[in-house]
């Protein structure tokens, strides 16, 4: 192909850049915050958040920019493993699993590292401008309209268009407009609100590089129970902690009452709140609804489209799967341009692999979500049985290692959910319960 242009220079943006690099002569990203700072992005709102990059988000990241990970740790970055990253559930610390890494970065370092790798290659460049729109002729999206900030229209033509705009994704009311079906929206209501605040770190918590809180079962998901929370080792010399809650028990920006909830976390968050000093003041977050948008079901779709990150779907961002979701998506992008189909057909292939990662990820945060009081549902076909199974495997990954290996495995995407329901990890649960009560 010629061009490809890519909507939106955030993450997923930037990640479908690298992949359609591999393919097209030229790759054009429309992203209006390009030369703005960091601070004044509008774009991504919640890029001060504390971020995750779960062990398959950082499998793919190596395979698209080989030695990245070294890059970020040798500047300042903080790469963890085994005991080094640690997950509670009701408070009490699950057995560490060999293999799965995470990285200590804030999400600024991780785009703005990523970013220099892609604007390094020969063939991308970014302008600072606003999409607007696009065409569809002869069965294919070939031109991408746009705004700059004085004012001015213009369009570029493109052989293949990816749109990673986001949650707030216009591209259902462009479809329509050029007299196509837009995507069915499924929404799960879970009023979430989350609040990062960033500490000095010194030599307190030397072999913690991830702590992370959870409430399960024994407290019924309550957060007012057990305080949900995490905290991550950063560059210069800084802790990120966020805490998180639903409804009325979301938190706000008062140090002092972040303070108050951090030491009613778990031990790690605890000693941060007692031994350091915060920097700044939290930021708050509050989304509303988890999101996805049903590409795949679209009965007619034009050719030379994808959509990718948060665009197509945005689930509770409290397991930490959005960024790790983009890198899966990109790899599915990947796959499909390698099959040689042209990029002007219907970019099925791209949907059918992606929706792959999305039902994963769709489900497992779900099927969490619903355990609160609050949500009210959809609920999917059997989940009473889902949700008693999954509260038994839950438990029992507290404290067995082999069980706690396979819903870790599950929970950083690198396996299917199906797993946990697999008889081997069901036998195995129902062992581990039986033995407590024994």
């Amino acid at each position: 192909m010629r061009r490809a242009v890519v909507l939106g220079g955030s993450f997923a943006g930037l990640l479908a850049a690298r992949v359609l690099h591999d393919f097209a002569e030229e790759v054009t990203i429309l992203e209006p915050d390009h030369e703005r700072a960091p601070t004044t992005r509008s774009g991504a709102p919640h890029r001060d958040q504390l971020h995750a990059l779960l062990a398959m988000g950082h499998e793919q990241l190596e395979r698209l920019f080989p030695a990245l990970i070294d890059e970020m740790v040798e500047a300042g970055a903080h790469l963890g493993s085994g005991e080094q990253i640690q997950f509670y559930t009701d408070g009490r610390l699950k057995p560490p699993v060999p293999g799965i890494r995470m990285i200590g970065a804030t999400r600024t370092f991780l785009e703005d590292h990523i970013r220099r790798r892609v604007l390094g290659l020969p063939r991308i460049t970014v302008l600072p401008h606003r999409s607007t729109g696009m065409r569809v002729h002869a069965g294919r999206v070939d031109t991408v309209s746009y705004v700059t900030a004085e004012g001015h229209r213009d369009a570029l033509p493109a052989d293949f268009t990816v749109d990673a705009m986001g949650r707030s994704s216009r591209l259902g009311r462009w479809l329509e407009k050029e007299g196509w079906p837009a995507p069915r929206v499924e929404r799960m209501q879970i009023d979430l609100g989350y609040a990062t605040a960033r500490f000095h770190r010194g030599h307190e918590l030397p072999d913690t590089v991830v702590a992370h809180s959870t409430p399960g079962p024994a407290s019924n998901y309550l957060p007012s129970v057990c305080e949900p929370g995490a905290l991550t080792a950063v560059e210069n010399d800084r802790w990120n902690v966020v805490l998180a809650g639903y409804t009325g028990y979301r938190p706000t920006g008062s140090p002092s009452a972040f303070l108050t909830r951090m030491r009613r976390c778990v031990a790690p968050i605890q000693q941060v709140a007692d031994l350091c000093a915060m920097d700044g003041e939290p930021t708050t977050f509050h989304v509303r609804d988890s999101r996805r948008r049903h590409y795949q079901d679209v009965p007619r779709l034009p050719g030379g489209l994808a959509v990718l990150g948060d665009a197509l779907v945005s689930v509770n961002p409290i397991y930490g799967q959005g960024l790790t979701l983009g890198a899966l998506q990109a790899a599915a992008l990947d796959r499909y341009l390698r099959s040689g189909t042209s990029p002007h057909h219907p970019a099925t292939g791209y949907f059918r692999r992606a929706n792959t990662v999305v039902n994963a990820a769709w489900q497992l945060s779900t099927t969490a979500d619903l355990a609160q009081p609050h949500v009210t549902g959809p609920y999917p076909l059997g989940y009473p049985v889902v949700r008693w199974a999954a509260d038994r495997v839950a438990e029992a990954s507290i404290t067995d290692a082999e069980v706690n290996r396979t819903f870790m495995d599950v929970l950083h995407m690198r396996r299917h959910p199906r797993a946990l329901t697999h008889p081997r990890i069901l036998l195995r649960t129902a062992r581990t319960l039986a033995a407590r009560t024994t």
